[in-house]
């Protein structure tokens, strides 16, 4: 027979693992709800650092890619300044040739030395037109006002004709490429003519 101790414990024991059981899994269930939700948390943060990286990437291949086409812009319009600026010196060599013939000397001329200077001048404008086709522009700009930034002066020339800080000659006409100066125009400068001082004998 059995113990009616023996079964009592066995019963007790029975009832404290029945009511054990419920709160372990309880435990089990919320530790991996916790778990899970620590990783989700991980995982959100994780995507929006990977989303940050790619929008600040994306930012910066836009940016390179602009870059790129200014620079690439820029070779194709001012690339050619370094030979646009030696050839400056051909044009201003034969515009000072055909500037030293005045129109007597063209009058006096035979045929051959009336042709040889049609020939220049032919030249000198197809030597402008080349350049112009490529973005060098020549400009001239007497009677304009004084602009350091593409004027450069060489002297001042008093006169009542013009207000003063106007561009009263021209030296040496200047060049641009594109929108960039090439090379500053040389120019004399108006300035005030001083006024005549009353003598003695007027008074």
């Amino acid at each position: 027979m059995t113990d009616p101790t023996a079964r009592q414990a066995e019963t007790m024991a029975a009832d404290a693992d029945n009511t054990t059981a419920p709160e372990a899994a309880d435990s089990k269930a919320d530790s991996k709800a916790d778990s899970k939700a620590d990783f989700l948390a991980e995982a959100k943060r994780e995507a929006a650092e990977f989303k940050d990286k790619l929008l600040r990437t994306l930012a910066e291949m836009e940016n390179l890619r602009k870059r790129t086409e200014r620079e690439v812009l820029d070779a194709r319009v001012y690339g050619i300044a370094g030979f646009a600026r030696d050839v400056l010196a051909v044009a201003d060599n034969m515009h000072r040739a055909l500037a030293a013939i005045g129109p007597e000397l063209r009058e006096a001329a035979d045929a051959k030395v009336k042709a040889l200077i049609e020939g220049v001048e032919l030249t000198e404008r197809e030597l402008l037109k080349s350049l112009e086709k490529n973005g060098v522009k020549k400009f001239s700009p007497e009677g304009e006002k004084f602009d350091p930034n593409v004027h450069q002066a060489m002297y001042e020339v008093p006169t009542s004709d013009l207000p003063p800080g106007q561009v009263a000659q021209v030296i040496q006409a200047g060049y641009m490429i594109g929108d960039r100066v090439l090379r500053p125009a040389m120019v004399a400068v108006s300035k005030a003519a001083p006024r005549p001082t009353a003598s003695a004998n007027d008074a």
